[in-house]
């Protein structure tokens, strides 16, 4: 592709409807993919990264709608790809914006967002108010919806209102199966170096395990970069399985859905890595799935947290992080054993981020301390974690 095809603006291919539950409908211009797609309607307020924001693997079953109006300069670039396998290329459904897609302006741009949205699947919707939809979330919570993008303006809305009232509700729902990786798999890459590309793993180091129900690719490099040998393995996998490969500490990953309806096979295997006395970092939906393996709840929450400018207050350090997140389930801190110490809270409304036991080598937190998109305030959970295992195995 040559700079002057690349930079080429891609206009709004055809018609789009955005329909809501409770039979709203917004009219824009059709982008990505064309079809229609079902998810639960979120807002992200993240003004870059919104390639990684899509490639999440924890946004499976999602409409994203960005807050901010302009999507597009940055184009798309395979370095910047958060999917760790072929299954977890299948994440958000939509994505919904403001203004017409900016042409990529970038000198990594690989290729137009909007040739990578049709790629990856996913229908996007332009022109549409998202300040009324953003509102609409924070004070109604966020609605089932349908997208639907086609070369006619010839769209059923009734069959789309019905087909957006009787889609299921992400209480209940179970998305990790569908994201997780098939069989193990070492993990080599680090971090993305500006000039380099992405670094090597060492030969050497503790090994981490990491339990796949959706993990990121950023949250894999950051262990590497930290100095870990990392072998991913999927969520399904029993304890002993996991306890087979000997591992020094394990990653409990962030990943989509209902913690409790993914938790009805991933628990035992996350109590026998725990009773074994393995030290365990659990990340979003890991964070989520050890506070119910410990006896603890989760709650769904009305509009999730869904950004990169998250302010969260760290109670060991007595310091503010900015962080990305990405949940729409939170802990109930009150629920948690009395062995848990509350580590981290969220500034916006007060809910559990990040806890750990004081009785067993075990933590983690409701944020995506690999940032990727967002702030690299958390680093040291991964540089952390992988200092306290080279400790132990020294």
């Amino acid at each position: 592709m040559t700079t002057t095809q690349k930079n080429q603006a891609q206009k709004p291919t055809g018609y789009a409807r955005l329909v809501l539950a409770d039979g709203t409908v917004f009219t824009g211009e059709g982008l990505g993919a064309t079809g229609e797609s079902v998810g639960e309607l979120c807002f992200n307020t993240a003004m870059t990264g919104q390639q990684e924001i899509l490639a999440d693997p924890s946004y499976a079953g999602q409409i994203v709608c960005f807050t901010f109006p302009h999507v597009g300069n940055v184009g798309t670039n395979d370095a910047d790809e958060e999917a760790s396998c072929d299954a977890a290329k299948h994440a958000a459904t939509g994505m919904v914006m403001r203004a017409d897609m900016t042409s990529p302006a970038n000198y990594r741009s690989m290729s137009h967002f909007a040739d990578w949205m049709d790629q990856r699947g996913i229908i996007g919707v332009s022109g549409v108010d998202t300040r009324a939809i953003t509102r609409r979330i924070r004070e109604s919570g966020m609605p089932m919806a349908v997208i639907a993008h086609s070369d006619t303006d010839a769209f059923d809305l009734d069959a789309l209102r019905e087909k957006a009232r009787s889609a299921q509700t992400m209480e209940g729902r179970e998305l990790a199966a569908d994201v997780m990786s098939s069989e193990n798999a070492d993990w080599k890459d680090g971090d993305w170096d500006w000039d380099t590309g992405h670094g090597v793993g060492p030969a050497d180091g503790p090994l981490v395990v990491a339990l796949d129900y959706g993990v990121k690719a950023n949250i894999l490099r950051r262990l590497v970069s930290a100095g870990a040998r990392v072998t991913v393995v999927p969520g399904k996998s029993s304890a002993k399985d996991v306890l087979a490969l000997k591992p020094d500490g394990v990653v409990v990953s962030n990943g989509p859905g209902d913690p409790a309806a993914t938790g009805r096979y991933a628990l035992d295997a996350i109590r026998g890595v725990i009773d074994a006395g393995i030290p365990v970092l659990g990340i979003c939906l890991g964070h989520q799935m050890l506070a119910l393996a410990l006896g603890g709840k989760t709650v769904k929450m009305a509009q999730g947290h869904h950004g990169a400018n998250h302010p969260v207050k760290n109670h060991e350090t007595g310091q503010v992080e900015i962080v990305s997140m990405n949940h729409g389930f939170a802990v109930d801190a009150s629920s948690l054993p009395d062995d848990a110490v509350e580590t981290h809270i969220s500034l916006f409304d007060g809910t559990n981020c990040g806890f750990r036991l004081t009785s067993r080598p075990v933590m983690s937190v409701q944020h995506h301390p690999e940032a990727s998109p967002g702030p690299q305030d958390s680093y040291a959970v991964f540089d952390g974690f992988v200092a306290s295992l080279k400790k132990e195995t020294a």
